[in-house]
């Protein structure tokens, strides 16, 4: 059982630092009482929210009640430029419709066919890993990236269109906040939007890219020489109550939430999974020993065996969410926990303080794979455990998640071996996901013990 560094956790925030840091920094705003409490109101000039952590009035939200606590508006906003109607930010019958088209292709029985190009990633992932003192989030995103162009359009990152989607979408990443002014302020619908002109035109060229990419890809099925990977089965697969598919425009929309689901968020759990390791290097051993009994190329069926190294990405999900916290609005008035919440009010449902709750987990803020193992830990998860949210609105990636987190690690620790660099511990910062402030810096040596010269490696431009 390892504490990682604690967060920051002031015990007073002022409205105004409040609205400054959630621009800069969302977690370190957050004061040590949140991390106790059930519940808690917060208000504004043009709006009330309320954090909720207790596990029933979760529920309720996501799971008994969904309808009555749709998306909020507020932070589709920030997202507005690159997400456009994608099934992440919509709502109603908009959202059942793309849900129907889209969940065919994440069903179980398309993780095994995905399975072969997640793993070509991951061992490409190891192959361009290098030795030396070096930040470790550089390299996560474009494994992590890798594996989506690859499962999604089979072509891998190399490929000079992918390349560019991926450079593009860095660059959209750190210029993004995850709440901009009108998270904060209700402005009219015709009213400019106060996004950076960074932000604005780095999210037009991602999602130009997307769309040649979704171009080729409709050509090729009319072809009929389009390849059985996920984005044929979603531009395929007709709703079934309607009979109508996804056309180009709405395809670049889904399309982007899958990079951002599925880039993103599995960069942010895999770069905290290793520092994690680094930081406990009796966890990291037990974990390459698990993988050292298993053949040299894996098979699908070798992932059931690897069952400490799930508990390791389980806990580093626990720990470090990818995506903090997520936002419902009242769509009529409701009673929680005594309260009256007036419609139109916010409710925050935080992975970030749920799973390291002082009250639902023990020892909340150690690193402590075992726990997944234990009654406690597994009465724990079933009140507190969300980072995939829940409900309904259930991350449809979950699985491939689960898949891919697992694997990429156990490729990754059983040809290296990863090390804290004393003075560098991560801050965690939330942007659209939860990274560190200054990158993760950790020594990579080989575990056949060749060390390298200390050189930094593909991370060296950090964040």
């Amino acid at each position: 059982m390892i504490p990682p560094k604690p967060v920051p956790r002031p015990d007073k925030v002022s409205f105004w630092r409040y609205i400054r840091l959630f621009r800069q920094d969302i977690l370190s705003a957050q004061p040590a009482r949140l991390y106790r409490a059930w519940m808690a109101e917060f208000r504004t000039a043009f709006f009330r929210s309320y954090m909720c952590n207790d596990p029933a009035l979760v529920a309720t939200v996501l799971t008994e009640r969904p309808g009555d606590f749709p998306k909020s508006n507020r932070i589709r906003e920030g997202l507005l430029p690159l997400l456009g109607q994608s099934v992440f930010v919509t709502n109603g019958e908009t959202w059942k419709r793309q849900r129907r088209i889209i969940d065919p292709a994440f069903e179980g029985g398309r993780l095994r066919d995905t399975f072969p190009a997640m793993l070509a990633a991951a061992e490409a992932a190891v192959a361009r890993m290098t030795v030396g003192v070096q930040e470790i989030e550089a390299p996560m995103s474009h494994a992590a990236a890798d594996v989506i162009f690859r499962t999604l359009f089979s072509i891998p990152i190399e490929h000079a269109l992918a390349a560019q989607v991926f450079e593009a979408f860095r660059a959209y990443q750190r210029s993004q906040p995850i709440l901009n002014l009108a998270a904060f302020v209700p402005l009219p619908p015709l009213f400019p939007r106060p996004h950076r002109r960074e932000t604005l035109a780095t999210a037009r060229q991602i999602r130009s890219l997307i769309a040649r990419l979704t171009e080729e890809r409709a050509a090729a099925i009319a072809a009929g020489t389009a390849p059985d990977d996920l984005a044929t089965k979603i531009m395929t697969t007709a709703d079934p109550q309607t009979g109508e598919r996804f056309d180009a425009a709405e395809m670049v929309d889904q399309v982007a939430i899958f990079f951002l689901a599925g880039h993103e968020t599995s960069a942010s759990a895999l770069a905290w999974a290793l520092y994690l390791l680094a930081a406990a290097p009796e966890v990291q051993e037990r974990l390459a020993a698990e993988v050292a009994d298993l053949p040299a190329t894996l098979s699908f069926a070798d992932l059931s065996r690897l069952r400490f190294t799930r508990d390791v990405f389980r806990e580093t999900l626990r720990l470090y969410p990818p995506v903090p916290m997520m936002v419902r609005e009242a769509r009529c008035p409701v009673h929680f926990r005594g309260r009256r919440v007036k419609r139109g009010a916010q409710i925050v449902l935080s992975p970030w303080h749920q799973q390291r709750h002082e009250r639902l987990w023990d020892a909340p803020d150690a690193f402590d794979p075992d726990r997944w193992q234990t009654e406690a830990g597994r009465t724990s998860s079933r009140q507190a455990y969300m980072p995939f949210s829940a409900g309904p609105r259930v991350c449809t990636g979950a699985g491939f998640a689960m898949v891919e987190g697992p694997l990429l690690l156990a490729l990754l620790v059983r040809a290296f071996r990863f090390e804290a660099v004393a003075g560098r511990e991560p801050v965690p910062v939330a942007h659209l996901t939860v990274r560190a402030k200054d990158g993760i810096w950790l020594r990579v040596t080989r575990r056949n013990g060749e060390e390298g010269d200390a050189t930094v490696g593909a991370g060296a431009s950090g964040r």
